[in-house]
């Protein structure tokens, strides 16, 4: 950031080339040549130039001899101090004549909004007033506060002492009393004043707030106390035939726009504004644009700029809030927090997928279609959020697949929406009391081949006949084989009393391990067994098939079947 000129020599000679003093400006003063943010200032400027002058006091009205408000020729109205003409034939304002006290004049200038002021000069157009005080504004006129006093009697006039040779006593800046303006040796007189004639010396404008508060002002007022012809005199009837004439009123200062401007615009409205960069706004760049937040605003200075950082959304959100506390925990580097994320992201930065969403791997984190959706199977996931990175869902026991849409290996699909899929049964080893070698299947039960008929009197002869359906292979128990039957019909119930459902079906373990009958998981079997005798010590509850048992595969019809039956 270019220094302040605090060094001017405020003469009326050198006032106006102030104003354009300094190197050409660079391309965009506020970025460097690689795009990275810098401190900036608008340039020196006049910012009382063409603004309106508010005087208490015009000569004109009633008109007279001298000067006459409604005849351009004799007007001598506020407005030329700051019309900004010619300095060799000066037109001057004139107060009316000060016949007697008080005598107080006030000058005001609103200069449309805040600026850094350096120096502030009035140019008398006869001799200058003993007694001068210098006023500002923060606030477009509400309150004032003094800069400075001019005066030859400064405890008199003002209750202050001279201003000491080497600047204000105390750590901060104060309005102190210099000597009355000067009279020049065209008979005027001039008044100039440096802000940094009431500030300690060694304050810099980046780091003291103090001193920012010092040169901010809206508005300057100069009044105009006591004329110069008075002398010392306290008579305060005198009657004097006088009145203030000045010619040139200036304010030397720069738009304020807190290091984050360059120049200052005319806003839709009329009003001047800094033409805000580093990502802040405002009249003064006094605050950070909505979307900025990830960072506090700070006034940018010549060795950072501050610029105000965009929240880190990844493109999925439009607001953002700043939090201090985790701008505090991140080591202050980062504070934003993203508002109402999109695109089924959510998180601080939208950085991941809401719940029922997760990261597509071949799109960027900024993609609007980054987020998938999980798609968890109603019935065979255990909740709808699946795994972020993967997709996974969670899945019930027995089940698998991204989405849990099937059953596991060694698993069957059941009907029961809270166990979708169940354990396939395995059959253990089969224990028989004597070993058979296959051998002697052929001795032992010889299965039926072919096609073969049942009559109605061996039909009958048997205690029950149901159609069965074989859950899974058969499991050895002790000298049966146990295999889970479903009774989907009941042709004869007798002593087993057979009934339609889950059922188990016993086996001698010498005729299973022969295939006598052979049971194959899945198939649906005619079973006419049972009969006196057949309850037999060992096996538990459930319908047998010993060697006086029929079992045929079942095809729709009971009066013939391909027989593949236990010897009868």
């Amino acid at each position: 950031m270019p220094c302040w000129p605090w060094g001017l020599l405020l003469t009326a000679g050198t006032l106006s080339t102030a104003l354009s003093l300094g190197p050409p400006a660079p391309a965009d003063p506020c970025h460097d040549d690689g795009g990275a943010p810098r401190g900036c200032v608008p340039g020196l400027v006049n910012a009382a130039l063409g603004r309106e002058v508010l005087a208490s006091s015009t000569c004109g009205r009633p008109a007279t001899r001298a000067c006459d408000a409604s005849d351009p020729r004799r007007a001598h109205p506020a407005a030329l101090l700051t019309s900004g003409g010619s300095t060799t034939s000066p037109v001057c304002w004139r107060s009316d004549s000060l016949t007697q006290a008080p005598h107080n004049v006030t000058l005001t200038v609103p200069l449309g909004k805040a600026f850094e002021l350096v120096f502030v000069s009035l140019r008398f157009c006869s001799a200058p007033p003993a007694s001068v005080a210098l006023l500002k504004s923060q606030d477009h006129g509400r309150s004032w506060a003094p800069l400075g006093f001019f005066s030859s009697r400064c405890g008199l006039d003002y209750g202050r002492p001279p201003a000491p040779a080497d600047g204000p006593p105390g750590p901060g800046p104060e309005a102190l009393c210099f000597p009355e303006p000067q009279v020049q040796p065209d008979g005027g007189g001039l008044l100039a004043f440096s802000v940094q004639d009431g500030s300690p010396p060694g304050l810099d404008l980046d780091s003291s707030p103090v001193l920012q508060d010092w040169v901010t002002a809206t508005d300057i007022r100069v009044v105009l106390t006591r004329p110069a012809m008075l002398g010392d005199t306290r008579d305060s009837m005198a009657m004097v035939p006088y009145s203030y004439s000045a010619t040139e009123l200036q304010v030397g200062g720069r738009c304020k726009c807190n290091g984050h401007a360059s120049r200052c615009l005319l806003d839709t409205q009329g009003h001047l504004i800094c033409d805000c960069q580093h990502g802040t706004e405002g009249p003064d760049c006094g605050r950070c644009k909505p979307f900025y937040c990830d960072r506090p605003w700070q006034r940018a200075t010549a060795r950072e700029a501050h610029a105000c950082l965009a929240c880190s959304c990844n493109g999925h959100a439009r607001r953002c809030r700043f939090n201090m506390e985790l701008y505090r925990l991140s080591g202050r580097r980062s504070g934003g927090v993203c508002l109402n994320c999109r695109h089924n992201t959510a998180g601080r930065h939208c950085h991941y997928c809401r719940e029922g969403f997760y990261r597509d791997p071949g799109r960027a984190l900024s993609d609007r279609r980054a987020c998938r959706a999980c798609d968890c199977h109603p019935v065979g996931a255990a909740g709808k959020t699946c795994n972020q990175t993967t997709g996974q869902c969670p899945c019930k026991d027995g089940v698998t697949g991204l989405t849990c849409n099937r059953c596991a290996p060694g698993f069957q699909q059941s009907r029961s929406p809270v166990a979708p899929c169940v354990k396939t049964p395995v059959p253990g080893p089969t224990e028989e009391s004597s070993p058979v070698e296959p051998q002697d299947c052929d001795l032992h039960c010889k299965p039926a081949r072919g096609s073969y008929r049942i009559s109605l009197k061996k039909f009958c002869r048997k205690d029950y006949a149901v159609q069965v359906a074989v859950g899974a292979r058969g499991e050895a128990r002790g000298s049966w084989t146990r295999f889970p039957v479903a009774v989907l019909a009941v042709f004869r119930s007798g002593e087993e009393r057979a009934r339609r459902g889950s059922s188990t079906l016993w086996v001698p373990a010498r005729d299973a391990a022969c295939g006598c009958p052979r049971l194959l998981p899945g198939r649906r079997y005619l079973l006419l067994g049972g009969g006196p005798g057949t309850a037999v010590a060992g096996r538990g509850p459930g319908l047998s098939a010993t060697r006086g048992s029929l079992v045929l595969p079942w095809r729709g019809r009971v009066d013939a079947a391909p027989a593949e039956a236990a010897a009868a």
